[in-house]
């Protein structure tokens, strides 16, 4: 650690991260108006030209409403085609590399000596004095001394256990639906399951579990990180919030384990009990970066593969009846699903040296990105990729998760509660229909439905 950045943690140990978010705040807000920013977006909605309208060089699948209007397949094929490595120099977030390739992007993700995670995966940049640490955006030795403190609360033997609450709650949720009525399937079922597992994984307070979800929210929506609608006032705002009731919740678990208490298996204790995370209290930004990551990761890859999936049955009907006529496949279908809708669009990386990638030069500090959305769709590594196929033989091959030391910790939990969703639906409807178009995530990050309108339609005698 270099003196300067010594002295910068010294500091912010001794200061309450509240306090440490409210200077930030303070900061930006004061930024914002001396510069006259203050409410203006950086991103306004405009219509997206077919992608034969626009030059190869100008191509930039940064913009969040690529995403929100459609065009986004067209021009990844685009890219995949005529510039599988392609960079884009003018950017609002700056210079960037496109990997649109299947084999392209599992090369950049297994490489991470060559190919950095640090210090983000998101294509821009945080408020200033809210660039937070977080081991998904570490490398090694730092990322797996982390990563392994709470890696044990999706072992196996911690899933088999975890198998018969999940299910419970997902009955509880199904049984409490509306039939013959239209409603939000996001809403009432997507955003509470996952609200319900990040409180359990957290042994976070279960009536407030909705905050969790809202940090997220805002934590994968920031304009000037991936293009999202949160303005800063917003972010830093929930950012307080959360440091208050997460760092209150560490100090409790701490204290009652001193008093004797048998310590839980939740991420928090587990944080606690390794000797390099015990302390992470008194790193605030690698503490709100890490507590903000396992709640992110254990909130939009499920959350919208729940909505994808039943948003997909309704464009592939007959998918949908052989899924009815063959339950086994499940588990595949789940692994399919997950590969259709691709949860994150991509991960960034940083070129640590000059290289070649496809017959393109990539210099020392080049922004490279990994668009998982277009390696998922990319046709020579799966057949009809646009389509859904339930028993695809390599569905699980999909790059969803990632590659590599950074691939995704939770993708067994994930994969868990997205099987049991789908055997408890298909033992109580004989369809669910979406209803009108459905709303999409303002993000080139999170490939989120917003709200989907649906109307069930039970199985007889269910």
């Amino acid at each position: 650690m270099k003196i300067p950045d010594a002295i910068t943690a010294k500091a912010q140990a001794a200061i309450p991260m509240e306090r440490l978010i409210q200077g930030a705040h303070l900061y930006d807000k004061s930024r914002r108006w001396v510069t006259r920013t203050n409410g203006q977006k950086l991103f306004v909605e405009q219509h997206i030209p077919p992608v034969e309208d626009v030059g190869l060089a100008d191509i930039d699948v940064s913009n969040p409403f690529l995403y929100r209007q459609g065009r986004w397949k067209s021009y990844f094929a685009r890219l995949r085609d005529e510039a599988p490595v392609h960079y884009q120099p003018t950017s609002p977030f700056g210079p960037f590399w496109s990997v649109t390739r299947y084999a392209d992007i599992v090369a950049v993700d297994k490489d991470h000596e060559l190919f950095s995670a640090e210090p983000l995966i998101v294509i821009g940049t945080a408020p200033r004095f809210l660039d937070i640490e977080m081991f998904i955006a570490m490398d090694p030795p730092r990322h797996d001394l982390q990563r392994r403190a709470v890696q044990g609360v999706v072992a196996p033997k911690n899933l088999r256990e975890m198998e018969g609450l999940i299910r419970e709650r997902v009955r509880e949720v199904l049984d409490d639906l509306p039939v013959g009525e239209t409603f939000d399937w996001v809403e009432r079922v997507s955003v509470e399951l996952t609200a319900r597992m990040l409180a359990t994984l957290l042994d976070f307070p279960f009536e407030q579990r909705r905050k969790l979800v809202e940090w997220s929210d805002l934590a994968s929506s920031m304009e000037q990180a991936n293009g999202g609608p949160s303005d800063n006032d917003e972010v830093f705002l929930g950012m307080r919030d959360m440091v208050r009731e997460l760092g209150s919740l560490w100090h409790d678990k701490a204290a009652r384990n001193s008093a004797g208490e048998e310590p839980g298996f939740d991420l928090i204790t587990m944080l606690q009990s390794s000797e390099h995370t015990k302390d992470l209290i008194d790193r605030p930004m690698e503490f709100i970066g890490n507590l903000l990551l396992l709640i992110v990761g254990g909130n939009d890859t499920t959350r919208n593969s729940m909505s994808g999936g039943v948003l997909a049955f309704n464009q592939y009907p007959d998918e949908f009846e052989k899924l009815k006529a063959h339950p086994e496949l499940i588990p595949n279908m789940v692994s399919e699903v997950i590969r259709w809708q691709t949860p994150l669009s991509y991960m960034r990386r940083i070129a640590t040296a000059d290289t070649v990638l496809n017959g393109q030069f990539i210099r020392k500090g080049d922004k490279v990105v990994m668009w998982y959305a277009s390696g998922n769709r990319d046709e020579r590594q799966f057949e009809r990729p646009d389509e859904l196929i339930i028993d695809r033989k390599n569905a699980r091959n999909h790059v969803s998760f990632g590659f590599g030391v950074h691939r995704c910790m939770g993708n067994r939990l994930a994969e868990l509660q997205l099987r049991i969703l789908w055997e408890e639906l298909l033992t109580r409807f004989e369809d669910i229909e979406v209803v009108g178009e459905p709303e999409y995530v303002q993000s080139n990050f999170v490939r989120g439905i917003s709200k989907m309108m649906v109307r069930l339609t039970p199985k007889p005698g269910a």
